[in-house]
């Protein structure tokens, strides 16, 4: 049973907002746990136990049970043929039901990961090309944006400005936070701003990228994002409940997230805010079985051949946000993280009610899948963003030790 219900829906502060879009990571926090361990859930849920798996249990069972820490996590951990999932809490604070593999999700900026296989997949197919400019596929955005590459997007070195810290975006949806977006009018939000930075300087993330990739890839291809997705990344990689909605709506069954503003009076936010607000920048909606098999075919180079991987594996220094486990670098559309028991591929990114990493090691043949329905914030409480990335770290390790 629950610890306590979840609150009616409120609407979000501005800063509260302006976090969220921004996609920094706001601290966890907790009730007592209504269910923990790797209980018994659907087929998909089927683990098989590993060494490390009571001490990495006990982890996340702190990471719940503390004070004002998020309300369920699940950790999907596979390599090869073997899965195990982990998880503590609970999916719903009405019912009580354990998390498991097969619940919807809001996945974040994990979808830039997925913004980055369609145009991954396009370059690899001869369609774009990784110096393709703005000017050159986008002559409608500002002039003074030409020179931006498709490369430069992908690793976030444009220098364009973040339209999700424009005030008048802010002001619409904290005025209705399920305000519906024309998702390919997004940047028009900050037409009138020069680059911060001349192009290819140096690295700034900035969720204006990834809509200025998708509208790229749909401009050479004549064809909506959307089925992009479709035709070159879900159908590739047998993803079955993936999908990028334009409204606020979650698909059931699903993790609902929450905000643990105060521990002592959780609100399920969930369905607060409009996905086409965020579109190929954060808007889709998975599960954790589906997003194993989207990081293992894409850290593993499972979508282009072996000369568009090189270009997306040239690091540069830049942490995904909120910052993945160990060292961060930044590739094309993928983070390289760098931790004390080896190298793992992958995305981060955070929503309102959700926190999520992706990673698989670079053949793609092990990989972690690790989601908390709460939102983590550095600008918040970066200790305990430092406590979760500790955590993550230690599934990184037990990953890289299971054998085959």
């Amino acid at each position: 049973m629950p610890s306590r219900p979840a609150r009616p829906r409120r609407a979000l502060s501005r800063p509260r907002l302006r976090t969220a879009f921004l996609g920094a990571a706001a601290c966890m926090a907790v009730l007592a746990p209504a269910a923990t361990g790797t209980a018994a859930g659907t087929a998909a849920d089927t683990a098989s136990g590993g060494a490390d798996d009571p001490v990495l249990q006990r982890q996340i069972d702190r990471l719940v049970s503390e004070s004002g820490g998020p309300p369920g996590v699940i950790a999907v951990l596979r390599s090869d043929s073997r899965t195990r999932v982990l998880r503590a809490g609970v999916s719903d604070l009405a019912t009580g039901r354990a998390p498991r593999a097969v619940d919807h999700m809001r996945i974040a900026s994990t979808a830039k990961a997925f913004s980055g296989a369609v145009a991954l997949s396009l370059v690899g197919l001869g369609d774009l090309d990784l110096d393709d400019a703005l000017r050159e596929r986008l002559p409608r955005l500002p002039a003074a944006w030409g020179s931006v590459t498709l490369r430069q997007l992908l690793n976030h070195t444009s220098g364009l400005p973040d339209y999700t810290s424009d005030a008048e975006f802010l002001a619409v949806v904290t005025a209705d936070p399920r305000h519906h977006f024309d998702s390919r009018r997004l940047l028009d939000y900050v037409a009138d701003e020069p680059l911060r930075f001349t192009p290819g300087s140096r690295y700034a993330y900035s969720n204006s990228d990834n809509i200025a990739v998708a509208l790229m890839a749909e401009a050479v291809t004549r064809t909506p994002y959307e089925r992009l997705l479709g035709e070159l990344v879900y159908r590739p990689l047998g993803l079955r409940d993936t999908s990028l909605p334009q409204g606020y709506r979650m698909p059931k069954p699903y993790l609902h997230g929450y905000d643990m503003s105060d521990p002592a009076s959780p609100e399920d936010i969930s369905e607060v805010l409009s996905a086409s607000g965020v579109w190929a920048s954060g808007g889709i909606v998975s599960t954790p079985a589906d997003m194993t098999r989207f990081v293992r075919g894409y850290a593993g180079g499972a979508l282009y051949g072996n000369s568009v991987l090189r270009e997306q594996r040239r690091w540069i220094a830049g942490a995904s946000e909120p910052a993945g486990p160990g060292g961060n670098s930044a590739g094309l559309g993928i983070f390289r993280y760098t931790t004390r028991c080896g190298v793992v591929l992958g995305h981060t990114g955070n929503f309102p009610g959700y926190t999520q990493l992706v990673a698989a090691t670079p053949d793609g043949r092990r990989s972690l899948t690790f989601s908390v329905t709460r939102q983590i914030n550095a600008s918040v409480d970066p200790a305990r963003l430092e406590r979760l990335r500790a955590v993550q770290e230690n599934f990184v390790c037990s990953l890289l030790r299971t054998p085959r």
